[in-house]
């Protein structure tokens, strides 16, 4: 009995000064640690990244990750039953409150930019994306040259408005940019005929397509308009928590949990490209 009480002490104490080691110099942390409780920000109509549920529960591939780094985030602080407040909001929300203190990470679709870096951290990819056009079928758009003379809706502050922007202006294409709130405003725009195309992040678009009216009158142009990595939002300079995000990351690509986690969400497409299962390999970090 004596040396079991000595062993269980012997493993509190070690839980112990490890929450207190995870805990020191990372005042992320350190917050979360006196709250018992983060704050995630995600986007609500993101399928099947990030989007709101049945009962507006935050779900998707994405939260599914979060949830594990959450739970990796709730053992290196010592508790394990953090409460996770979901806070909703479009890209430049969310990374505005990442950015502020107020969101502890980003939960959604959203991609590393040497631009955002300026502001925010980020974990190590989660996907690669490429940005694309979303079309009714039997659109004379089949490529992005031809969207000259059209009008284009893109969710505005993101990086495809960026790189839609940059697109048309290298390539001289004379095209009309039509910036929206939501995504569900720019299928509603395209399947009521007042744009041309909507542009996005190819697997948002895919998603975006099963929620239309009729699924079968909307094609997806096969140009790729740009490449998209993603990853979690973090706060800058709080190296400690970054790398408990990681961890957690690196446990689900290497244990195979992530095979799971893209089955339920995209197992529809197909199982993962070459590029998406070396991207999984190349963000494992070993101990």
């Amino acid at each position: 009995m004596l040396k079991n009480f000595v062993a269980a002490l012997f493993v509190l104490a070690s839980l112990m000064a490890s929450a207190a080691h995870a805990q020191s110099g990372s005042p992320t942390l350190a917050k979360i640690k006196a709250a018992k409780a983060i704050n995630a920000a995600y986007s609500p109509d993101s399928l099947p990244f990030s989007f709101s549920g049945p009962n507006n529960e935050a779900v998707g591939y994405s939260i599914d990750l979060c949830k594990r780094a959450i739970a990796q985030i709730g053992r290196a602080v010592g508790e394990p039953n953090l409460k996770v407040n979901w806070l909703a909001g479009s890209v430049s929300e969310r990374l505005q409150m990442v950015a502020a203190g107020k969101a502890d990470l980003d939960c959604a679709n959203t991609t590393q930019t040497q631009s955002r870096l300026a502001n925010v951290d980020f974990s190590n990819l989660i996907f690669v994306d490429g940005g694309g056009l979303l079309v009714k079928s039997g659109s004379p758009i089949n490529q992005i040259t031809d969207l000259a003379g059209k009008r284009v809706a893109v969710l505005k502050g993101t990086t495809t408005e960026t790189r839609l922007n940059d697109t048309l202006r290298v390539r001289l294409i004379n095209a009309t940019v039509v910036p929206i709130g939501d995504a569900m405003e720019g299928l509603t725009m395209l399947e009521a005929g007042t744009v041309d195309a909507y542009a996005g992040d190819k697997v948002k678009l895919v998603g975006l397509g099963v929620q239309a009216k009729d699924p079968s009158k909307l094609a997806l142009v096969a140009e790729d308009l740009s490449f998209e990595p993603y990853a979690i939002a973090l706060p800058r300079n709080d190296s400690a928590f970054r790398l408990e995000v990681n961890k957690a990351l690196t446990q689900v690509y290497v244990s195979g949990d992530i095979e799971k986690v893209y089955a339920q969400w995209m197992g529809k497409l197909g199982r993962p490209s070459g590029v998406l299962a070396v991207m999984f390999l190349l963000n494992s970090i070993p101990d």
